[in-house]
């Protein structure tokens, strides 16, 4: 009879080795290959080929009629807004962040919605007791909100519950890392126990038509726990964002197949729960009535939602032979780097006797390139204590030859710095053309934006 195979399954990426070591060659991390059993293989299973014995599937055309899904929408506006609309029936949501950031406490209040809008809801936690649960629903004012409740973390035990009667139009499971089926072997949080409970929840939605939302853990660097094998089973992946120390959340779609990426919700952490934030600028946006040396003001673009953040900057000069200090907090160090030599190549400036500290305030994240021009200008205005005019906006892309690039959905930044009161724009030349209701004031090279602001 075949022995079954042995073979060694990285916790942290799923790779498969076939003798244990104490390094994945694939990740490099430490300590995280564990045992698992494989599959019985005989001559017979080696050598049959599958090009028989099953059957025919139907092809379709590409052009055949197709109706959109329909939307199952929770009532939260920004919550629907990064699904894109709402759940879908028979879909399945990954949501991913780190502990305490207010999962479970968003998924709460949209369960606590959709039952009271009379759709049946089922939550279940493997990680809380139901009174714990019940506990923060009463301090979030949702204790008369008719969802179902278990504690539970075997997958036989929840799919045979859920089948015996009606399927509930929403499913939370909280969270799959504590999830076990008997089918495998291994205990919960496993790369097989996860690939396995998973597949068997999502069959579950597709199959009887409920929207299935898994919360996953994440790791130290932010990532999803687990195989990656995960987040390209389910529909959606969310990533919820926010330092605990400041009270802003942002809810990130990564990957949605039933609707745009890149698009954000933004929560606001209260003591009844999180409450939606309609204008997300508010948050990261200083109000002042006199300019301020080193601050700028940047129309930063989320899927199609465009949000003003302050990007500040100050500049300390050195003594001569001490060996200066670059610190940046919410932007990318390395382009930061970049402004710098380009400023001090392209455009006359020294850097390299100063002490550079960059941050955008309120503790938001930029990776847009479109914010090369205003860290540069919040450079300048520390460098050359002139301040940048406060009813001013700038971005623009900076190149390494000096030159200003144009970015992407221009207009539609505009857009909102005219209806949060901004009277001017800092651009691209190649932008510079009448708003209407921005002065814009275009620039071909950095080294014209710098004149400008030393008033060369």
């Amino acid at each position: 009879m075949a022995k079954p195979q042995k073979r060694y399954v990285c916790q942290a990426c799923g790779s498969v080795a076939s003798r244990w070591q104490g390094q994945c060659t694939d990740c490099a991390e430490w300590n995280t290959l564990v045992e698992e059993a494989g599959a019985v293989v005989t001559p017979f299973a080696a050598k049959h080929h599958l090009h028989g014995g099953g059957r025919a599937i139907q092809l379709t055309s590409l052009d055949a009629e197709v109706t959109l899904p329909a939307r199952m929408a929770t009532g939260i506006a920004e919550f629907d807004r990064a699904l894109g609309g709402g759940f879908v029936e028979g879909s399945a949501t990954l949501i991913g962040g780190d502990p305490g950031i207010g999962k479970s406490t968003l998924l709460l209040q949209a369960a606590a919605r959709l039952a009271t809008a009379g759709r049946s809801v089922a939550y279940v936690s493997g990680e809380e007791a139901a009174d714990q649960v019940r506990l923060r629903a009463r301090r979030l004012g949702l204790g008369a909100a008719p969802v179902q409740l278990a504690a539970a973390t075997s997958v036989r035990d929840i799919l045979t519950t859920l089948s015996a009667g009606q399927p509930p139009a929403l499913l939370v499971i909280d969270s799959i890392q504590t999830m076990h089926s008997d089918l495998i072997e291994g205990a919960p949080g496993t790369v097989s126990q996860v690939r396995a409970s998973s597949q068997e929840l999502i069959r579950f939605a597709k199959e009887r038509g409920t929207a299935l939302v898994l919360v996953g853990h994440v790791t130290k660097d932010g990532s999803i726990a687990g195989p990656r094998v995960l987040e390209h089973m389910v529909d959606t992946v969310m990533a919820f964002e926010g330092e605990r120390s400041h009270q802003y959340r942002i809810l990130r779609a990564v990957k949605n197949r039933f609707g745009g990426t890149d698009e954000i919700g933004v929560f606001s952490m209260e003591s009844e729960g999180l409450s939606e934030v309609a204008n997300p600028s508010a948050l990261f946006l200083t109000h002042r009535d006199e300019g301020v040396t080193g601050a700028t003001v940047f129309p930063a673009l989320e899927g199609t939602r465009p949000v003003l953040v302050e990007i500040q900057a100050l500049v300390v000069r050195l003594a001569s032979g001490a060996t200066p200090r670059r610190s940046v907090v919410g932007w990318d160090s390395g382009r930061l780097a970049m402004i710098l030599a380009v400023l001090e190549a392209r455009c006359g400036l020294s850097f390299s006797a100063c002490e550079v500290y960059l941050n955008i305030a309120g503790g938001y994240k930029v990776q847009d390139p479109a914010a090369d021009l205003a860290v540069a200008a919040a450079l300048v205005s520390a460098l050359s204590e002139r301040p940048v005019p406060p009813q001013a906006v700038a971005f623009g892309e900076v190149a390494l030859s000096g030159e200003i690039r144009p970015v992407a959905h221009g207009p539609l930044r505009l857009k909102e710095a005219a209806k949060l009161g901004f009277e001017r724009a800092l651009v691209p030349g190649a932008m510079a053309k009448d708003d209407g209701a921005l002065r814009l004031t275009g620039f071909r090279t950095l080294a014209q934006f710098v004149d400008h602001m030393l008033g060369r």
